[in-house]
């Protein structure tokens, strides 16, 4: 049982799903945490991550530190995705069955399934057939990672489960327009769309100084601005713009908000242990998610809505779309007694509200 004064260490508890569960972790009144910040700690270096551990003794671990990106990012840094991925959670795991913690929660992905694996996806259809390519290398280490966490309780009795999120957004999100996901990369394509379609240079100006592009940032001329933006599928021609998404926009995909994730893994870290979950359900893992999806044609189309864009979208089918579908069935986390709470409108509405704020 999880006491309010447990020392608790979130690795990557500066990211979109670190920080979640750090917001819920102290919503519910926990309240002694240590984090590894990346200035004093390189989580890829087996040494320093168990001295880490060795000084602090976590009681509890939860594992959200990852390399992260979209299609363009998985495809471009392939190596760097599987190794660091690897090592960190090799680190991690390792360290916390060495000095002793009494749970660990270690965050995967929902692309860890085959890509043509049936609808809705079941947490046994894990290594059934083939990976999406473009995410492969990700896919690999995450998988591994499950596996660890799996191997450590079958041998040594460790109490290490596994969650597998689907599509997550939400505040602290990565908007980088290279190596964000889908829906951060759609929002603020859209939200500077709009600036453009009203001249508002402000407004393009304050974006670029809070997240510059490739080093362009509001003080670079407006010349600049509007080549690197084209780069990126943000355009106008006379007095249309066209933004630019890529693939075909008919691939489905599930969204969940952060915050929803977050409650859902604190609930598991509370409530279910691995013995639980591998005797009685024959799993090691669960899913995250809304058990709801659609395609990203028409979550192109609710953005452009709750953005106010009022140009044109344009699909690079040259590009690729990725997995045609990946809905997780979340059947057993809503058995053990959890459902996600907000609806995709609604939390898109709140996330680019809190972006232009």
């Amino acid at each position: 049982m999880m006491k309010k004064d447990s020392k608790i260490f979130i690795a990557g508890n500066t990211g979109l799903v670190g920080s979640a569960i750090h917001r819920c972790l102290l919503a519910k009144g926990y309240s002694n945490f240590v984090f590894a910040s990346i200035e004093n700690i390189d989580l890829t270096r087996q040494a320093e991550v168990e001295t880490f551990f060795e000084k602090e003794k976590p009681d509890y671990v939860i594992d959200a530190a990852a390399k992260v990106g979209g299609i363009l990012a998985n495809s471009t840094y392939r190596a760097q995705f599987i190794y660091e991925n690897l090592a960190i959670q090799n680190n991690i795991i390792h360290s916390a069955y060495k000095y002793g913690v009494k749970k660990l929660l270690f965050l995967g992905s929902s692309c860890i399934y085959p890509k043509l694996a049936s609808q809705p996806l079941k947490e046994e259809y894990l290594l059934t057939g083939e990976l999406e390519k473009t995410n492969e290398p990700y896919a690999i280490a995450k998988i591994a990672g499950i596996k660890m966490c799996e191997s450590y309780y079958q041998q040594y009795g460790s109490n290490f489960i596994s969650v597998m999120p689907t599509n997550l957004y939400g505040p602290n999100d990565n908007y980088d327009l290279e190596k964000s996901h889908v829906l951060p990369a759609i929002i603020r394509k859209m939200h500077l769309g709009k600036c453009l379609e009203n001249n508002d240079w402000s407004a393009i100006k304050k974006d670029l100084n809070n997240k510059p592009i490739e080093a362009i940032d509001g003080s670079s001329d407006e010349y600049k601005i509007i080549e690197i933006l084209s780069k990126y599928g943000i355009t106008k021609k006379s007095s249309e713009v066209v933004v630019t998404l890529w693939g075909t926009g008919n691939v489905y995909r599930e969204f969940l908000h952060v915050d929803d994730m977050a409650s859902a893994c604190v609930y598991v870290l509370e409530n279910i242990d691995a013995e639980k979950l591998i005797k009685t359900e024959g799993v090691s893992f669960l899913n995250i998610g809304t058990g709801a999806d659609l395609k990203i044609y028409d979550l192109a189309l609710l953005i452009k809505k709750i953005v106010g864009y009022k140009g044109t979208i344009n699909w690079d089918n040259s590009k690729p779309d990725g997995t045609p579908k990946k809905l997780l069935d979340v059947s057993r986390l809503n058995k053990f007694g959890f459902k996600h709470k907000y609806n995709l409108e609604e939390g898109i509405t709140m996330v680019y509200n809190e972006y232009i704020n």
